[in-house]
């Protein structure tokens, strides 16, 4: 907790700006600024000699468990958690001693406010036209929440070495008379090679409760405004713990970086077509950093199903679940039903 120096209350971040603000008396406070590099922590030595420290977060004063998610939410003293921000079942089981984690090197702290959130989510809840009429209520309700979500990064050195084919298209011409005509040939050409790429920052979502997909429609992620951490940040704002270990991100890191691997293959062997026979990839100097990411989170249900509408708390990007009223779509077909009829049966009674 970060007391007001004028009265005392307790004094939360202002997204958007390098400040503790108490919603009291409005008391500023200029959160101190590192000049200090984001540290990249090494993870042969974190990881595969067991290397691996972990202490409680600086901050946070307590966690909650929900059973209905099973999300672990680390709360601050200035937070309140009633209802789980990921599912919104209600938290009846106790507030616990927090756990030692991984400590995060790096926040990117909020940049839109609360009010500016709810202004984009009833914006997007608006543009559901066959939402059911509940769901667009859910928009007025506020029922949203600022939340700091777990992410591992990884950076690596990779030599690639391929083999395959380089495929050239070209064209001959075939037959006579009427059946003439140009067909496209393809020339193979075996190839090798070896790629080197640096992999800076590849992300890995290390929450189990916000779903894939909607954390890949928020990215990018803007990483050049990554600060140290500090847990004045965190002052105002839940923050969920890490529930994907380090070495299972580190699994879907290299599953991106061999993708990505395959596409510079491709372009390195360059033609019309390629065929690639097989890579193999050395990683050196494989790093890692626990970030913190903020997102603004409504999750509400509706006929017995949870829906989660998350929002990029640095640039306004909205994704999410949304409900489908079946009434307003057959409406709309009807209607159009309705327009399209008519107009069949003056075209065809003029024939």
């Amino acid at each position: 907790m970060f007391p007001c120096e004028q009265c005392g209350a307790g004094m939360e971040y202002a997204p958007g700006t390098t400040t503790l603000v108490c919603n009291h008396c409005g008391f500023v406070k200029q959160i101190p600024q590192s000049a200090e590099e984001i540290q990249e922590l090494p993870f042969e030595r974190f990881v595969r000699e067991g290397d691996v420290v972990e202490k409680v977060m600086q901050g946070v004063q307590g966690e909650r468990r929900c059973t209905g998610c099973g999300a672990i939410v680390m709360m601050s003293s200035t937070t309140v958690t009633e209802e789980c921000p990921f599912c919104g079942t209600h938290l009846d089981n106790p507030i616990t001693t927090p756990q030692p984690i991984i400590e995060p090197k790096a926040v990117l702290p909020f940049g839109i406010t609360s009010v500016q959130a709810r202004g984009v989510f009833k914006d997007w809840v608006k543009s559901r036209w066959f939402a059911p009429n509940k769901f667009k209520y859910a928009a007025e309700l506020g029922r949203i929440a600022g939340l700091y979500v777990p992410f591992w990064t990884y950076d690596a050195m990779t030599w690639s070495y391929y083999t395959g084919q380089r495929g050239d298209h070209y064209y001959v011409t075939v037959g006579s008379g009427k059946n003439r005509r140009s067909e496209r040939r393809t020339r193979w050409t075996p190839v090798s090679g070896n790629i080197r790429h640096f992999f800076n920052d590849i992300t890995v979502c290390a929450s189990r409760s916000v779903p894939g997909d909607l954390v890949h429609d928020l990215e990018p992620w803007d990483l050049n405004a990554l600060q140290p951490f500090r847990d004045e940040y965190l002052s105002g704002f839940r923050t969920e713990r890490y529930q994907v270990a380090l070495s299972d991100g580190y699994a879907t890191a290299r599953s991106i970086m061999d993708s990505e691997i395959r596409t510079l293959v491709r372009r390195d062997i360059g033609g019309d077509v390629q065929q690639i026979s097989e890579i193999r990839t050395q990683v050196d100097g494989v790093t890692f950093k626990h970030v913190l990411m903020p997102l603004w989170l409504s999750a509400y249900r509706l006929r017995d199903k949870t829906y989660r509408v998350v929002i990029n708390a640095r640039t306004g990007e909205v994704c999410g679940d949304r409900p489908w009223s079946y009434v307003k779509i057959t409406f709309a077909i009807l209607a159009a039903l309705a327009v399209i009829i008519p107009i069949i049966i003056a075209f065809t009674s003029r024939k």
